[in-house]
């Protein structure tokens, strides 16, 4: 009677695992095909504000060149924050201690600071050249 009773709820984990297997190669199956709809939806995106700058600057080379200032623009206030706190870190908390952290810390901010203005101003100028000078 208990080989009757082990073979049966044996039987019963088998079936629940192998439909778990089969739900999960569905579920992975459909998750592949939404990534790939993601990425392709993406590209399009990126092709579409590609064209955009092409037309609006007149020239693929200039498109491109405002493209990638406003992707570093965007991006370059987070990174720089976080490299100013570093280096207030470094200042303010161990500079305490020792005299060349504190000159590291100042060192860090004022890099950090240059660069974000830099990224800032940067598509500003290109635009104001590219539009301005070349009409």
């Amino acid at each position: 009677m208990k080989k009757v009773i082990v073979g049966i709820i044996l039987i019963i984990i088998l079936s629940l695992a192998v439909n778990n297997v089969v739900f999960a190669e569905s579920v992975t199956a459909t998750l592949e095909e939404e990534n790939a709809n993601e990425i392709f939806e993406m590209k399009d995106e990126v092709k579409t504000k590609l064209d955009e700058y092409t037309e609006k600057y007149g020239s693929e080379a200039y498109g491109l060149a405002a493209y990638i200032l406003n992707i570093a623009r965007i991006y370059s206030i987070p990174v720089c924050f976080i490299g100013i706190v570093i280096g207030a870190l470094n200042q303010y908390v161990l500079g305490t201690r020792r005299l060349d952290k504190k000159h590291k810390g100042y060192g860090i901010i004022m890099t950090f600071v240059t660069l974000l203005v830099v990224c800032q101003v940067l598509p500003l100028i290109f635009t104001i050249v590219v539009m301005g000078w070349r009409g």
